[in-house]
């Protein structure tokens, strides 16, 4: 029992300073930062604008299905399909949390490249869909009207505060956990696989990107808590390019966005999705295996092998550990309690309706917005944790299915 919980807190002690850190960028980002920037530069379907688009997203802390809902407001307020393409693509793989976790736990190497390849692969899938949305050959998907931006909250003390409550609670309740889903999978890893596991098939390094991309690619895995899995699956001998082709394949698609990217964009642009998503990763991942002394060098760089061994015990280590688990344990307990009060204060006016898709705070702003401005609904409320939308007002049924469908998600009868 004792090597589950040292394997568990040596992970954790070494991710949490940096998280924390992350989560503050995230929130500074989110308060200070407007979002209608994000459109303004994004009409074109030029390398400038699918950089733009990819710069813009590679540091927001988005995760595959929270990604969903702004790459749809940023095509319907205008950004092109290129640039919302290039926009989906890079922004799940990183993150500044993400970022900084993989520094914290794969060593630089891995947090330089990790951003450096969601932006090849982003360029690639937008820059083809820009050239085939230049010629007209792309199939036709129907724009609803413009999408309203949430505007920044105004004075600089309620900017902190939102900073504060964006980066530490929703946050939080977004990845919270995923990231505990993923530091459990890495502590079982780490503890009962044997350590030369992974050398036994080091011979087929691109049969095993293929597996990995394969289990990797229809999952939902978010881009922080896929670190630690790939740090343990690495400590077990597996080539640090196959641990790079499941930080960037897991976190970048999943079975939901596929849908929602067919609905949004079309057949030929989710095709393109795909393609650069699996294409980038695989490609990466083989530079890394196979460039000379490259391999040595990212498997060097990782220190893991050291956690793995001694236990990292310092005060601040601890505390930082100490602090993010309260607050995780704080912001998964209040979204849980919420959609008990929801639960208990249901009336028999409002239609409850079932949302498959909604992973993560943003999309339960996004669903909550979106059908609040139906003409008839009185009151919206969306409980995230049983993934339900009750609406309350005189709306047909339809409408408000077709308007959960229009923001990117799947109604369920």
């Amino acid at each position: 029992m004792m090597d589950y919980v040292n394997a568990f807190v040596s992970m954790l002690n070494g991710m949490s300073p940096y998280l924390l850190l992350g989560f503050l960028i995230a929130g500074l980002l989110h308060a200070f930062v407007p979002s209608s920037i994000y459109s303004r530069y994004l009409a074109g379907t030029g390398l400038r604008s699918v950089a733009t688009a990819a710069l813009f997203g590679i540091p927001l802390p988005l995760c595959s299905c929270g990604v969903l809902p702004t790459a749809v407001a940023l095509r319907r307020s205008g950004a092109s399909r290129a640039a919302s393409t290039s926009f989906l693509i890079a922004t799940p793989q990183t993150g500044v949390d993400s970022i900084a976790a993989t520094y914290s736990m794969m060593g630089l190497p891995f947090a330089i490249l990790r951003p450096v390849a969601a932006l090849v692969t982003s360029l690639m899938g937008g820059l083809a869909v820009g050239h085939w949305e230049r010629k007209g050959a792309l199939d036709d998907v129907r724009d609803e009207a413009n999408y309203e931006f949430s505007q920044l909250p105004r004075g600089l003390w309620n900017k902190i505060v939102e900073t504060f409550k964006y980066g530490f609670f929703d946050m939080m309740q977004s990845i919270g956990r995923w990231l505990l889903i993923g530091l459990v999978v890495a502590t079982l890893i780490t503890v009962l696989l044997p350590d030369d596991f992974f050398s036994t098939y080091a011979r087929w390094p691109l049969f095993n990107m293929f597996v990995i991309v394969l289990v990797a690619v229809p999952m939902y895995v978010c881009a922080t808590g896929s670190i630690p899995i790939a740090a343990a699956l690495m400590l077990k001998g597996m080539s640090p390019g196959c641990a790079l082709v499941l930080l960037m394949a897991g976190p970048a698609a999943n079975l939901a966005s596929m849908f929602v990217v067919n609905k949004a964009f079309g057949r030929k642009a989710t095709i393109v999705y795909l393609l650069s998503i699996i294409g980038g990763a695989m490609g990466f991942g083989v530079l890394v295996d196979y460039w000379p002394g490259l391999r040595e060098v990212f498997t060097a760089a990782l220190p893991c092998h050291v956690m793995h061994h001694h236990m990292a015990t310092s005060w601040f280590t601890t505390a930082c550990s100490v602090l993010l688990l309260g607050m995780i344990v704080v912001a998964l307990g209040a979204k849980y309690w919420k959609s008990y009060q929801i639960k208990q204060n249901k009336t028999t006016a409002m239609k409850e309706f079932k949302v498959k898709g909604m992973m993560c705070a943003h999309c339960k702003a996004n669903v909550e917005k979106g059908l609040a401005a139906l003409p008839g609904v009185e009151k919206v409320t969306v409980d995230l944790a049983k993934g339900t939308a009750l609406v309350e007002g005189s709306v047909p049924d339809q409408m408000i299915i077709d308007c959960i469908e229009d923001l990117g998600y799947q109604y369920e009868p």
